[in-house]
């Protein structure tokens, strides 16, 4: 499984982060179990992310393309997983998804 991905000469780093299998310390440290829910079952899912998000998944599997790169990021359950602000891309889940998630606040100025 990938830590980290990114496309070699791309203009903007957008990577997609993840830890896996971050120790229980470290889930209630950044109060996962307050997370909002959300899941989606087996398919295809063009997604854009406006805010940078973390999201803890409880169970699934997906496969992440960001637009214009033919590589992917992998992730499943028990995977913390940090996705940048900005990044277009598809997801391609093969096992049903059930996570907690967080976006991050935008209040830089």
């Amino acid at each position: 499984m990938a830590t980290t991905s990114s496309t070699p000469g791309s203009s903007s780093d957008l990577s997609i982060t993840v830890e896996s299998k971050p120790s229980e310390s470290r889930l209630s440290e950044l109060g996962i179990k307050s997370w909002p829910k959300w899941g989606c079952p087996p398919g295809k899912y063009l997604l854009k992310f406006d805010a940078e998000e973390m999201c803890y998944l409880l169970k699934g599997k997906v496969k992440v393309y960001p637009k214009g790169s033919s590589e992917f990021v992998e992730f499943g359950a028990g995977d913390l997983v940090t996705i940048p602000q900005g990044l277009s891309c598809t997801w391609d889940v093969s096992a049903p998804i059930d996570k907690h998630y967080k976006f991050a606040s935008s209040s830089s100025s």
